[in-house]
């Protein structure tokens, strides 16, 4: 079994690469939750059916990449 090096993948072979595709989508997410606690900006997020909004203080830390 041989395994294809990612340039010798074609873009639709990329694009059904789910696990790959959401793990991108999560780093993404986390980039912009630690953009928005540095800035100072709060999120939101939904909670038991209702749009919460999360101050940047209160934001999970375990959320933010290279955050300690």
């Amino acid at each position: 079994m041989s395994v294809k090096i990612e340039r010798e993948l074609t873009p639709v072979e990329r694009w059904e690469d789910l696990p790959r595709m959401m793990a991108e989508m999560q780093l993404a997410v986390r980039e912009a939750i630690l953009r928005h606690k540095q800035a100072g900006n709060p999120i939101c997020t939904w909670r038991d059916g209702q749009v919460v909004w999360i101050q940047p203080e209160d934001i999970p830390v375990e959320a933010c990449p290279g955050e300690d």
